[in-house]
C-alpha cells in the first residue's frame, strides 16, 4: 500500500457572492475528486489547536501527524532547515520577507501601508539581488541574512530573542505603524532598507513595467532551533516531501524525509504541477511509502483576494495533480490510499489565514469508505456530522490498517 497526502494550501473558503454563494472548493472544476468522492471519506478537521495563530507552520506539522503544542518552536527555524542554516541553541530566526509598501511621496515611514506580502510575486533571482544590497548595510556578527524562495527570506540573529511580530499578510491595506518590531534594531532595519530598495534599478523596472515594487524587509515569525522526531520512527514508513516552499521543506528535513526539488516548481498559480504529481509516482514506485505533495497557489491567490484564480488553482490540483497520481498508480498496479485536504482556510474575504475546521477527503483504492457524503467540499464535510479535533491524529487514520 502506497500513501499520498495531497494538500491545497489554504484551499479552503467561505461562501462568495460572485461565485453564486459557493466556495471556490464548491465552484471550481474538479471531475478527479467528484469521481473519488461517493467512494470516499469526507468530513471534517481541525489542525489549528486553540490558542495557537493559524499558519501553514503549526498546520502542516499537525497534518504530517506533529502536536504544534509539543513540536512547534517558530516559523522561520523550520525555513532556515530547508536553507541548510545549522542553528545554535542561542539563534533566533526570523522570516524576512520582501514586501511592497506604499510610496506616497513625503509621508513618514510609519504612515506608508503594505500593498503586497509578496511583493507581486517576485522572483528569487529578482529578490537575491535586493537581498544583497541590504545585507551590505546591515549584516555583521550579531545578524545574518540568507536567500530564500521568492520574496521568503531569512534572518539570523545570534544571541536573539523570541518577540512578538505581525506577519505581513494580516495586515493588507493596513498602515503599518502599530504592527512595526518594538526591538529599535529590527525597526532600524526595516526603515533604512526602504531608502535601499525603493529605488533600486529593479524597482524602478518594475515600475515601469507595472508591477509592485519590492521595496521593504519585513520581519516575522521569529522562533528557537527547532527538534522533530523521525517521522519514520514515529510512522514505521518512509516519506517525501515535494514543495515549492522552504517551510515546508524544512518541517520534512526535520522530520528526516527527503525533499525532492521540481524544476518549476514555484509556489504560486503557474506551478509546475505535473512534475510534482510525476515526482511523487516516480518516488512511490522507487520503494517510498509516503508522499506529501504540497501545493501553495490556492493560499497565495486567497492571500491576493483573486477570486477567478484560487478557483483555477484548485481545478488545477484537481486536473492536474490528483487526477495524474491516481492515474499513474492506478495503471501501475500499485494500492494506494490517498488524502485531499487544505492545511486551513485562507478566505478570500480577509486575505489571511483563519482556524476554522477543513474538509478532508480520505480515498482507498481497494475498498469504499463512503460515509454517505457525496461531494468534497465544506458544506458537504459539515454534513457529515463528523469532525477530528486533534489534527494531528488524522495521519493515523491514513496509515491505519483497519477502519
Amino acid at each position: 500500500m502506497k500513501y499520498i497526502i495531497v494538500l491545497g494550501d489554504g484551499m479552503a473558503d467561505e461562501p462568495i457572492d460572485m461565485l453564486g454563494g459557493k466556495t471556490p472548493l464548491e465552484y471550481a472544476a474538479t471531475p478527479t475528486l467528484d469521481r473519488l468522492a461517493p467512494q470516499s471519506e469526507i468530513a471534517l478537521v481541525h489542525t489549528i489547536p486553540d490558542g495557537m495563530a493559524p499558519g501553514s507552520d503549526t498546520a502542516n506539522l499537525a497534518v504530517l501527524g506533529y502536536n504544534p503544542r509539543t513540536y512547534y518552536s517558530g516559523r522561520s527555524p523550520l525555513e532556515a532547515l530547508s536553507i541548510g542554516v545549522d542553528m545554535k541553541p542561542t539563534d533566533i530566526a526570523l522570516r524576512t520577507n520582501i514586501v511592497t509598501l506604499s510610496d506616497e511621496p513625503d509621508i513618514p515611514f510609519e504612515q506608508r501601508t503594505i500593498v503586497d506580502h509578496s511583493s507581486g510575486e517576485i522572483s528569487t533571482a529578482d529578490a537575491a539581488v535586493l537581498l544583497e544590497a541590504v545585507k551590505k548595510e546591515f549584516e555583521k556578527d550579531t545578524y545574518h541574512f540568507y536567500v530564500g524562495t521568492s520574496y521568503r527570506h531569512l534572518l539570523i540573529w545570534e544571541h536573539g530573542e523570541v518577540i512578538d511580530l505581525a506577519p505581513p499578510h494580516d495586515h493588507l491595506g493596513e498602515v503599518i505603524a502599530p504592527y512595526l518590531p518594538e526591538d529599535a534594531v529590527l525597526r532600524d532595519m526595516m526603515v533604512r532598507s526602504y531608502t535601499i530598495l525603493n529605488d533600486h534599478p529593479i524597482n524602478v523596472e518594475r515600475a515601469r513595467r507595472g508591477l509592485n515594487k519590492a521595496n521593504c524587509l519585513w520581519f516575522w515569525g521569529a522562533g528557537t532551533r527547532p527538534a522533530l522526531s523521525s517521522f519514520r520512527e514515529k510512522t514505521g514508513k518512509t516519506g517525501v516531501m515535494i514543495s515549492a516552499v522552504d517551510l515546508l521543506k524544512g518541517i520534512a528535513v526535520g522530520a528526516g524525509m527527503d525533499v525532492i526539488e521540481v524544476e518549476g516548481a514555484t509556489g504560486s498559480l503557474d506551478t509546475n504541477y505535473e512534475g510534482k504529481a510525476m515526482a511523487a509516482v516516480q518516488a512511490l514506485l522507487d520503494g517510498a511509502d509516503f508522499a506529501y505533495i504540497h501545493v501553495e497557489a490556492p493560499d497565495e491567490m486567497g492571500h491576493q483576494g483573486n477570486v477567478a484564480h484560487k478557483v483555477r488553482s484548485i481545478a488545477y490540483l484537481d486536473e492536474r495533480v490528483i487526477r495524474v497520481v491516481v492515474d499513474a498508480l492506478t495503471n501501475a498496479g500499485e494500492d494506494f490510499r490517498l488524502l485531499v485536504m487544505p492545511d486551513h482556510p485562507t478566505p478570500i474575504r480577509c486575505r489571511t489565514h483563519t482556524n476554522d475546521s477543513i474538509p478532508y477527503l480520505l480515498y482507498d483504492s481497494t475498498k469504499s469508505m463512503s460515509n454517505g457524503v457525496s461531494a468534497y467540499n465544506e458544506t458537504q464535510a459539515r454534513m457529515s456530522g463528523t469532525q477530528i479535533e486533534r489534527g494531528y491524529t488524522l495521519i493515523d487514520k491514513l496509515f491505519a490498517d483497519e477502519f
